[in-house]
C-alpha cells in the first residue's frame, strides 16, 4: 500500500486529533493483565471533577507519558491507570454556587435531591479535564477510567472504613480540629494555609482571687477567653513558685479559675503566663487532657459567639474582640496592645480564617500505620526523587498527628456508622444495617457526615485495579512502578497511600516517588491570575503544538529546580519540530525513486562511509544514554541528549555529509547511504516519540520499512548498532577542525557564498591520513574551495589561523575586501562600546544599586560582562585583519 506523501509544512491542528482517534481506535494504550512481558503501572493522580487544565497537570502528565511511552517501547505490558477525583469540598461550593445564582440553597433542596444535582453536574462537566489530558497526548487505558465515588471505589472505601475501625484504628471522639465557619467542614492540618499577618498581643491582668495582685496574660485572641479554664506557668519558672494552689479571676465573666503548671509553657513568651482555652486551642486541649480541665466552647460553627460568652452571646467572633478589648480597658483589665505578627491559619478553599473548635469528629490512628510507612522508605523500598524529599517525608511521619477523616458536607462517602436511638451506641458496618448490633432496636440513624476525600484517593493504587476484589489486574500491577507527583501532596497523599497500601495489601503502592518542582513565569514568579502572568496550556497547544510545549516542559524539568517557562522557550522548540519535520522531508526526497513499494522492509543499512559507521554508532550511544536518563527521572537530561542528537548531530552533521553519497554517482554508496539516513531518521522519531508523540508518528507512518504505530516500535538499544570507536575518533577531529575554520569565516564575516582557499598543517600522520581520506567532506562542511593537506606547510600570503589538537588551520584571506572589513568591525565596536558605557554607568551609580530590584542589577551586570566580552573579541579580529602580512 501506497504511503501518503509528506506535507510541506507540519501542521500541528490538522495531525494531532488524527492520530489519537488512531492510538484509542487500535486500543495502544491497553495492556493485557495476563503477558509476558514485565509489568510497569502508573496511576494518574487524579485530577479533581471540577478541573480544568492548568501547568502544574501539564507538566505532570507530559512527564508521567514520557515514562509511559518509553516503557512500552522498552517491552513493558504498560498500564497507565486514569480517572479523577470527586473533591467534596470544591465540587459542593461549585453546585452550591449555582444554586445561589438561582436563589436557592441547598439547605432548601434536601440532601438527596442536592448529591442528584451533583452527580448531574458531574456528568455534564466531569468529563471536561479528561479530554484536555487526551489532547496533551496521554496514553492512560481510558476503558479503565475509574473515579472515586464510583461503586467499585465506594466498596472498597466501605471495606477500608470498616476494617480500620474494627481494628481499633478508626475512633470518635472530642478533638480540637481546623473549622472552617465559611464551608461548614473540618480540615486537616495540611488543608490549612497559614498567613503571616500584622496583628496585635494583648496584655491581660488575671486579678489574683485573694486580692493581692495579679498575672499579665499574652494573647492574641481576647475574644476565646471567656473560654479560658485555668492559667498555666513553667514548673521552673520562680517567679510563680508562690503561687501553687491558687486562683485567679476570669477577666469579664469574673469568676475563679486555677493557676496550674505544666513544662510546656515558654518562660520568655510575654510574661511567662499562658491562658489556657481547651476547647479553642489545640496545645490548650492537651494541657487540658492532663490537668482535668473543663472544656468550654464558646464559639458556633458559625464563627459566633454562643450562650457561654456571657453578654457577648450572638456577636461575630471579631466584632466580640473589639468589644471585649474596650470592656478590659473600661474595667483597667488591659494593660498595653503590642503590634505583632504571626501565621494565621485560612482555609485552602475559601481563605477565611479557621477557627480552632471542639468538635465530635471521626479520627484515624496513623501513628501505628506510619511507622511501616517510613520504614518502607528507610529501607530502600520505596525510593524518592529527588532524595531531598525523603527528610521532610520522615520528618512528617516521625511527628505524625491522628487524621481527622470526617467532613461536615453532603457530597462525597457518607461515613458507614449508624446511631442507635435507643443505647446510643454505634453500629459501623459495609451495608446498611437492619437493626443496632448492641440492643437490636431498628432507631437508627446514619452519620451525616462524610469522609476526607484524602481517605478515597488514599487507596487509588489498589482500589483502582479492583480490591477488595482479586482481580487479575490486582495480581498483575500491584505494586505499581512510579508515581510522579508535586511536592504539595506528598503528605496529603503520597504518604496516605504508602500507609493504607503496605496495610491492606501488605506491600509498597509505588516502587518509586518522583516529586516534579513548580512551573513558575519566566522571571521565577508563581502564576497567579492577579498578576497576570499565567500560562495557558490550552492556548500554548493550540498556537505552538502539543509536541513543542511538551518537549519543552521535559527539557525544563531538571530535578528539585522550579521551572522558568516562557512562550519565547516554547516557540524555540517549535522550531525544533520544524527542523524534524524538514529533516524527514529531506530523508523521503532521496528515498523516493528507491523504494517503490513503500511498505517494503529495505535492508539493515550497512555503513560505507565515516558518516554512515559515525552516525549509526552515535544512535547507539545516545540511545543508551537517554534510556539511562528516563530510568533516572533525569528527563530534561534526556531531551537534552534527544535535542543535540537530533538537530546538531543528525541534521547538521551527519545529513550534510550524507549529501555527497546521495548526490553522487556510485550506486553503491548511494544505496548505503539511503539505508543508512532511513534508519538513522527512523531511530531518531524512536528517541523522540516519548517526547513529541504526535509529531513522530506522523512522520513513522510515511517512513519506509515501518509497520504499525511507532508506539509499538522498540526502543532504540545499545546492542541494536555498531560500536565504531575509530569512525568516533575520526569524525571528533574532522568536526574539531571544521568547526575551527568555520569560526575563522564567521570572525572575518566571510559569507557562506565565498569559496576559499584553505590548508591543515599537522604532524600527525593519523590525522594527515584522515583527512586526505575526508576531504572532501571537509570541502563540503567548511565551504572551502581547495584544501591542502601535510606538514611543514608553506603559508598563504594573507591568512587568519586557528588550532586544534595538533593540528594548525589556516584560511586565505586574499579575496577578502580588508579595509571594508576592518571599517566595519571598528564600527561594531564602537557601538558595543556605547551599549558598554550606558551599563557601566549603571552600574557605578550608588543610587540604581541600592534602589533597583536584584534581578535588573544582575540583568545589567551580566550584559555588561556580554558586551564586555564581545568588545574584546572584536578587537582581537581588528588586530588579526591589521597585522596581516601582505
Amino acid at each position: 500500500m501506497e504511503k501518503e506523501p509528506i506535507a510541506k509544512s507540519y501542521e500541528p491542528k490538522d495531525v494531532e486529533p488524527k492520530w489519537y482517534q488512531y492510538w484509542e481506535e487500535n486500543d495502544l494504550f491497553k495492556p493485557t493483565a495476563a503477558s509476558e512481558k514485565s509489568p510497569y503501572c502508573i496511576v494518574i493522580p487524579p485530577p479533581n471533577v471540577t478541573g480544568t487544565l492548568h501547568m502544574g497537570h501539564a507538566l505532570n502528565n507530559t512527564l508521567q507519558d514520557i515514562l509511559c511511552r518509553y516503557k512500552k517501547m522498552a517491552g513493558y505490558n504498560v498500564l497507565w491507570q486514569p480517572g479523577t477525583d470527586h473533591a467534596g469540598i470544591a465540587t459542593q461550593n461549585v453546585v452550591e454556587r449555582d444554586l445561589a445564582a438561582q436563589g436557592t440553597d441547598r439547605h432548601a433542596v434536601g440532601r438527596e435531591q442536592f448529591i442528584e444535582l451533583v452527580w448531574e453536574w458531574r456528568k455534564k462537566y466531569g468529563g471536561l479535564i479528561i479530554n484536555q489530558l487526551r489532547r496533551l497526548g496521554c496514553s492512560c487505558d481510558w476503558s479503565r477510567e475509574r473515579f472515586t465515588m464510583d461503586e467499585g471505589l465506594s466498596r472498597a472505601v466501605k471495606e477500608v472504613f470498616v476494617r480500620l475501625y474494627e481494628e481499633g484504628l478508626i475512633y470518635r471522639g472530642d478533638y480540637i480540629i481546623n473549622w472552617c465557619p465559611r464551608c461548614h467542614t473540618a480540615l486537616a492540618d495540611l488543608e490549612v494555609e497559614h498567613q503571616d499577618q500584622e496583628s496585635h498581643l494583648y496584655h491581660i491582668r488575671y486579678l489574683l482571687e485573694d486580692g493581692t495582685g495579679h498575672l499579665i496574660v499574652a494573647t492574641t485572641r481576647p475574644e476565646t477567653l471567656l473560654g479560658d479554664t485555668a492559667v498555666a506557668v513553667n514548673p521552673k519558672d520562680e517567679r510563680y513558685a508562690h503561687l501553687k494552689g491558687a486562683r485567679v479571676m476570669l477577666p469579664v465573666l469574673n469568676k475563679p479559675i486555677p493557676i496550674i503548671f505544666d513544662r510546656y509553657v515558654d518562660m520568655k513568651f510575654g510574661t511567662g503566663a499562658l491562658k489556657i482555652t481547651p476547647a479553642h486551642d489545640p496545645n490548650d486541649f492537651e494541657i487540658g487532657n492532663q490537668h482535668g480541665l473543663e472544656r468550654i466552647k464558646v464559639i458556633d460553627d458559625n464563627g459566633i459567639m454562643n450562650e457561654l460568652a456571657g453578654p457577648y452571646e450572638g456577636m461575630d467572633r471579631f466584632a466580640c474582640r473589639e468589644k471585649i478589648v474596650a470592656d478590659l480597658k473600661t474595667e483597667g483589665l488591659l494593660e498595653k496592645i503590642e503590634p505583632y505578627q504571626n501565621a494565621v491559619g485560612h482555609c485552602y478553599r475559601c481563605k477565611t480564617m479557621i477557627e480552632p473548635i471542639l468538635s465530635k469528629q471521626w479520627f484515624v490512628k496513623t501513628a501505628p500505620l506510619a511507622k511501616d510507612a517510613a520504614d518502607a522508605v528507610r529501607d530502600g523500598k520505596t525510593h524518592i526523587y529527588p532524595s531531598n524529599w525523603e527528610g521532610v517525608y520522615f520528618d512528617w511521619m516521625d511527628n505524625i498527628r491522628d487524621w481527622c477523616i470526617s467532613r461536615q458536607i453532603w457530597w462525597g462517602h457518607r461515613i458507614p456508622a449508624w446511631y442507635c436511638g435507643a443505647c446510643g451506641e454505634i453500629t459501623v458496618a459495609k451495608t446498611t444495617p437492619t437493626k443496632c448490633v448492641h440492643c437490636e432496636s431498628r432507631d437508627l440513624h446514619q452519620e451525616t457526615d462524610v469522609l476526607d476525600t484524602w481517605f478515597s484517593s488514599a487507596l487509588w493504587p489498589f482500589s483502582t485495579l479492583g480490591w477488595p476484589d482479586k482481580t487479575p489486574e490486582l495480581n498483575t500491577f500491584y505494586p505499581t512502578a512510579a508515581l510522579v507527583t508535586g511536592f504539595d501532596i506528598l503528605f496529603f497523599w503520597v504518604a496516605r497511600m504508602m500507609m493504607m497500601g503496605i496495610h491492606f495489601m501488605g506491600d509498597i503502592p509505588f516502587k518509586d516517588v518522583y516529586i516534579h518542582a513548580l512551573v513558575r513565569d519566566a522571571e521565577g514568579k508563581k502564576m497567579s491570575k492577579s498578576k497576570g502572568n499565567v500560562i495557558d496550556p490550552l492556548v500554548i497547544m493550540d498556537e505552538h503544538g502539543t509536541d513543542a510545549f511538551r518537549f519543552t516542559l521535559a527539557a525544563l524539568a531538571a530535578q528539585g529546580r522550579d521551572i522558568k517557562l516562557s512562550e519565547e522557550t516554547i516557540l524555540g522548540y517549535r522550531h525544533f519540530v520544524n527542523k524534524i519535520w524538514n529533516a524527514a522531508r529531506f530523508v523521503f526526497m532521496n528515498l523516493d525513486d528507491h523504494v517503490d513499494d513503500h511498505d517494503a522492509a529495505p535492508s539493515k543499512a550497512k555503513p560505507a562511509t565515516l558518516a554512515d559507521r559515525w552516525i549509526l554508532t552515535r544512535i547507539g550511544q545516545v540511545s543508551g544514554e537517554v534510556a539511562r536518563a528516563i530510568d533516572d527521572y533525569q528527563f530534561n537530561e534526556a531531551a537534552g541528549l534527544c535535542y543535540q542528537f537530533v538537530w546538531h548531530e543528525f541534521c547538521d552533521w551527519y545529513l550534510e555529509m550524507a549529501k555527497k553519497e546521495l548526490y553522487g554517482e556510485d550506486p553503491v554508496l548511494k544505496d548505503a547511504a539511503r539505508n543508512t539516513v532511513r534508519e538513522a531518521l527512523g531511530a531518531s522519531l524512536k528517541l523522540l516519540h516519548p517526547f513529541m508523540p504526535f509529531v513522530t508518528e506522523e512522520i513513522w507512518q510515511r517512513l519506509p520499512g515501518t509497520e504499525g504505530s511507532i508506539m509499538s516500535a522498540a526502543f532504540p538499544k545499545p546492542s541494536d548498532f555498531p560500536k565504531d570507536e575509530e569512525a568516533l575518533k575520526e569524525m571528533a577531529f574532522l568536526m574539531g577542525t571544521t568547526t575551527g575554520m568555520r569560526n575563522i569565516r564567521g570572525e572575518m564575516n566571510l559569507p557562506p557564498s565565498m569559496n576559499v582557499n584553505s590548508a591543515i598543517d599537522t604532524v600527525n600522520t593519523e590525522e594527515i591520513a584522515c583527512l586526505q581520506k575526508n576531504s572532501e567532506y571537509f570541502k563540503i562542511l567548511a565551504k572551502v574551495k581547495n584544501l591542502t593537506i601535510g606538514s611543514g606547510l608553506p603559508k598563504f600570503a594573507t591568512f587568519a589561523t586557528t588550532v586544534f589538537g595538533n593540528a594548525t588551520i589556516y584560511l586565505d584571506l586574499k579575496d577578502l575586501d580588508f579595509e571594508e572589513e576592518k571599517k566595519r568591525i571598528r564600527k561594531s565596536i564602537a557601538k558595543v562600546e556605547k551599549d558598554l558605557k550606558a551599563s557601566e554607568k549603571k552600574l557605578s551609580n550608588p543610587g540604581f544599586l541600592d534602589k533597583a530590584p536584584d534581578d535588573i542589577v544582575a540583568e545589567v551586570r551580566a550584559k555588561a560582562e556580554t558586551l564586555s566580552a564581545k568588545r574584546d573579541k572584536l578587537a582581537n579580529n581588528l588586530s588579526v585583519l591589521e597585522n596581516i602580512n601582505g
